[in-house]
């Protein structure tokens, strides 16, 4: 933080905790209480009227406010929630800033709005993970803004039996994705040249390069699945028993949902047919391939395999 955001920042930290000693506030910022005493002599000689309490610190003249922001209720608790979710799932950097915007948020706030605010607050979270190394993301950050081309070693499910391949990638990353508690990188890959998206917790070995890249103009983030995730497409039937559980839990895969009189019948696209035998198999005999065939046999010999295991009645571990 520079010393002008400080400046501002110590004035919102006042006017919204009111009276703060001077080593609260060097700890507030991560800075000396040497660097915060300048501090406050710099807001004095601005014209700001700081009052100073022997032996209980500093606080504003009574009557003294910034001009206020008319935020509604429901906006401000949307904006610190938002702050909240931010700062518990990015990089230092970014949990810095949403911490510092929280403190703007609130210190602009009338009191009773900020009491309405903070009671909200505490009744409603966000439960999430972060997925993926948080400074991968930071380094992707940046490379994003930077237009920097980056390398990794990256983990990818096979398509034809269940296990993990590993591929050295260079790609041009377009955009980063949260979604359902991991990190998704859609980029150009030079590999297979073409359009991919990668987890951030599949990657090893990150780096970026010195090669520069032009983004595509149209590019947008919020494109189709087909457009996004790939060429396999599938149906399935959820049987009524577990209809209502089923369409709560969309993933990634789900274009579409439809209610049938035997039950859910659900839409999937996806690059690896992997990813969808494990989604049906979750379900057991309550969800059952309808198309594609080749999709119905892979679950079919998964299924055999499973059983197969369970009659020879040993355990893996001997």
């Amino acid at each position: 933080m520079n010393r002008t955001d400080r400046l501002l920042a110590i004035v919102l930290e006042l006017q919204n905790k009111g009276r703060q000693i001077v080593e609260d506030l060097a700890a507030t910022f991560e800075t000396s209480k040497r660097t915060i005493y300048r501090d406050i002599q710099a807001l004095s000689e601005s014209g700001v009227p700081l009052v100073a309490v022997p032996g209980q610190g500093y606080q504003l003249m009574e009557g003294y406010f910034l001009p206020p922001i008319n935020f509604t209720t429901a906006e401000a608790t949307m904006l610190l929630l938002g702050s909240d979710f931010v700062a518990d799932n990015f990089d230092l950097e970014y949990q810095s800033a949403a911490q510092s915007a929280s403190r703007k948020i609130e210190s602009v706030l009338p009191p009773a709005l900020r009491e309405e605010v903070h009671e909200m607050q505490g009744s409603v979270r966000f439960i999430s993970s972060p997925g993926g190394n948080v400074e991968t993301v930071k380094l992707l950050r940046r490379a994003i803004v930077e237009r920097k081309t980056v390398r990794f070693r990256y983990f990818a499910r096979q398509r034809t039996e269940n296990s993990s391949s590993e591929s050295k990638r260079e790609v041009d990353p377009y955009g980063l994705v949260y979604f359902n508690r991991a990190w998704y990188l859609s980029a150009y890959c030079h590999l297979r040249r073409d359009r991919r998206n990668f987890r951030l917790d599949r990657i090893e070995n990150f780096s970026l390069t010195d090669k520069t890249f032009q983004r595509p103009p149209n590019f947008k983030l919020e494109q189709t699945n087909e457009e996004r995730i790939g060429f396999i497409t599938a149906q399935v039937l959820f049987d009524r028993e577990v209809a209502r559980w089923a369409k709560e839990s969309q993933n990634f895969y789900v274009t579409s949902t439809e209610e049938v009189p035997a039950g859910l019948l659900v839409t999937l696209r996806a690059r690896q047919e992997n990813d969808l035998v494990d989604l049906v198999l979750r379900w057991g005999h309550y969800a059952q391939v309808l198309e594609p065939d080749s999709l119905r046999q892979r679950v079919c010999a998964e299924a055999e395999a499973i059983l197969k295991i369970y009659q020879k009645g040993e355990s893996l571990l001997t």
